[in-house]
């Protein structure tokens, strides 16, 4: 038997008006010939997240290793030059491969907003996420080049991180919202217990910029020569860091048993005890690396458990409602909210 050739697709041709619009505006250019899956929004909407925790990850790199300087300016690595010469040292290499992991995040959230974009039916609030995410990267890359030229201040140092962790939350709600739809939102919960998720996402954010505080003042200033710390007690500060760590774990605690007892859903009962798995492995690397006197490896394990830390509460504050599509049905008959609702409320 003869097998038959496989049947060619004809490539389109674009005509100047074609190319007149590409160039007009590329993304409403790409949205009117191309519709991505849903899989795929989400799957770009994850990517983007994944390389938001991966620049996180790579920057600690570059401070641990005493690699902050390695490039002295910015945006050129040295003057007159944007890549590092075979004069400077490996220092060089990992502070410049970490810039331009910079523009991998970039491609990352560029297909994020494409694919949103390009989505049927069109849905402007992912579409506004991703561009935040934009934004966000931009303001950051200028403000790491700000931490450069002044020499690893620890305020802007601190301050590269918050914004990181803006990226990150930005990208964390743009991946939730892929999975769900563009219907108002309508809470599985009763207010009680929303209230006490609002507490664990406040302590958590203190949690985080006490981390700052504690890299700022800590033995790791990202460089070997003299750089400014933030004068205050190191241990001090370690060990109020590690008092709003365990309000965050009480929280988390408490918070698991008392959905439970109400019969809560099953969604946000997940995503609570993930997080006090995350909070646990967190807190074995914090009081290891405390009493080892900080060794590279463990802080470096330790700002990636941040960042799953900060997702987690993300995840469980996000858990705490649903949004059907707009003509489609909640994932909750709404008998089941209202048993939930009023065994947390009580009698109104």
């Amino acid at each position: 038997m003869h097998k038959r050739p496989p049947t060619m697709v004809p490539v389109p041709k674009l005509t100047p008006t074609d190319l007149v619009a590409a160039l007009r505006n590329p993304l409403a250019f790409i949205a009117d010939r191309w519709t991505p899956q849903s899989r795929t929004v989400e799957r770009a909407a994850l990517a983007a997240l994944v390389m938001s925790v991966v620049i996180v990850v790579t920057g600690g790199a570059v401070r641990l290793t005493g690699s902050g300087l390695g490039c002295p300016t910015w945006p050129e690595c040295t003057a007159g030059s944007l890549t590092p010469t075979d004069a400077l040292s490996y220092h060089s290499a990992i502070e410049f491969t970490n810039r331009m992991l910079t523009y991998v995040l970039c491609a990352a959230v560029g297909w994020a907003i494409i694919a949103a974009r390009s989505q049927k039916p069109f849905r402007r609030s992912l579409t506004r996420l991703g561009w935040a995410q934009f934004w966000l990267v931009m303001s950051n890359a200028i403000l790491g080049g700000i931490v450069v030229l002044v020499g690893l201040n620890p305020y802007t140092v601190a301050a590269h991180f918050l914004l990181a962790t803006a990226l990150i939350t930005v990208a964390a709600l743009m991946w939730q919202r892929t999975r769900e739809g563009d219907g108002e939102p309508r809470p599985l919960v009763g207010k009680a217990v929303q209230q006490l998720v609002w507490a664990l996402v406040a302590v958590s954010l203190l949690l985080i910029a006490a981390g700052t505080v504690v890299t700022g003042a800590g033995p790791h200033p990202g460089d070997s020569g003299d750089v400014e710390r933030i004068d205050v007690s190191w241990s001090g500060v370690a060990e109020l860091h590690a008092v709003f760590a365990w309000i965050v774990v009480s929280l988390t605690f408490a918070l698991w048993f008392f959905l439970k007892g109400v019969g809560a859903p099953q969604g946000p009962r997940d995503r609570v005890r993930e997080l006090f798995l995350i909070l646990l492995g967190q807190g074995v690397i914090g009081y290891v690396q405390y009493f080892t006197h900080l060794p590279t490896v463990l802080v470096g394990l330790h700002m990636f458990g941040s960042c799953l830390v900060w997702i987690g509460v993300l995840r469980v504050l996000l858990s705490l409602r649903e949004r059907a599509d707009v003509t489609g049905d909640a994932a909750l008959p709404a008998q089941s909210y209202d048993a939930v609702s009023a065994s947390i409320s009580g009698p109104r």
